[in-house]
């Protein structure tokens, strides 16, 4: 098969990748469309500096085969997360702590940036028919946003920010304003606040917003500096939620954290069920975040094309 393959700080096509070979209980899945987050480019970079293999954990894709025959053409996304279901984490905390585990695309598993794909039957989720493929897609990151939830009690009248309105950013901010809430997303240039804006969410500078001005900041911009910024912006008492992946090192002041006895959170995979409950009665927008859609064959232009400041997401279609 096709795929786009990692070797240490080198991405290539491979047009003759080998097919992968199903597990007696894991589904050979067709993949229809792929999505290039952060994290994608920050594996190219480095992130996870011993991993080799096809990248790529967004996705919606159709059941090819499976153990019970019942899934057949039945199209899915999945779980990121391949857990040994054995544990004592497994079975109390989930797949996402497991310190066996496995992840499509970032650690010791193939991702989907491919024609197939391997997975778990537990860790699928059927589609509804009513969400498009371009919707579906988005169900992993929507996912990661609606984690914020699960982690900490949102207040309506609270103060809140998300810095960084770029592909996952966008999501939390609809995701922290679902219920009411007053969200600021907070950027570095005026035409990355155009979109939010129009969506009728508060815009602000990052630059230009006083010290100490939200209860809850959540931190999504890829970079280290994001985080000092959220570190100036929280008010004492406050909570940081951290989003970002990236490769390297971070050198921050953290004095503000301790004497304001500021909470910080860090925060990564989420619910897949109610994600597709959100885009099933299109409270999410997510079409406008699409900027360009690439053959897998044209997948290193596609990264490219990712890495440009301001783009959003970039498809990929086998």
């Amino acid at each position: 098969m096709q795929a786009l393959c990692l070797k240490p700080g080198q991405l290539s096509y491979c047009p003759d990748y080998p097919d992968p070979i199903p597990g007696p209980d894991e589904a050979l899945v067709r993949v229809r469309l792929a999505g290039i987050c952060t994290t994608d480019l920050e594996m190219v970079k480095g992130y996870i500096p011993d991993f080799h293999g096809v990248l790529g954990h967004e996705f919606v894709g159709e059941v090819v085969s499976a153990p019970d025959g019942c899934r057949h053409g039945q199209r899915v996304v999945a779980s990121i997360n391949v857990g040994c279901s054995t544990c004592a984490v497994c079975q109390v905390k989930g797949f996402e702590h497991c310190p066996h585990r496995q992840t499509l695309g970032i650690h010791r598993h193939d991702g989907v940036f491919a024609d197939y794909v391997a997975i778990p039957l537990r860790n699928l989720f059927a589609v509804p028919a009513d969400v498009p493929d371009e919707a579906a897609v988005f169900t992993e990151p929507l996912a990661a946003a609606l984690r914020i939830r699960e982690q900490v009690r949102l207040r309506p009248s609270a103060a809140m920010a998300v810095i960084g309105p770029g592909r996952l950013g966008l999501l939390v901010g609809q995701v922290l304003a679902v219920d009411g809430t007053a969200v600021t997303m907070l950027g570095r240039h005026p035409a990355s606040l155009e979109l939010p804006a129009q969506w009728g969410l508060q815009t602000a500078l990052a630059a230009d917003v006083p010290d100490n001005s939200f209860d809850l900041v959540v931190e999504v911009t890829g970079n280290e500096t994001g985080f000092a910024q959220a570190i100036r912006l929280v008010r004492p008492l406050g909570t940081i939620i951290l989003k970002s992946t990236f490769a390297g090192l971070s050198r921050l002041n953290l004095s503000k954290v301790v004497v304001s006895e500021i909470t910080v959170i860090g925060s990564r995979c989420g619910p897949f069920a109610p994600a597709l409950r959100l885009l099933a009665a299109r409270t999410i927008a997510t079409n406008a975040l699409i900027a360009a859609s690439f053959p897998l064959a044209e997948g290193v232009a596609a990264f490219e094309k990712a890495a440009q400041p301001g783009v959003r997401k970039v498809l990929l279609r086998p």
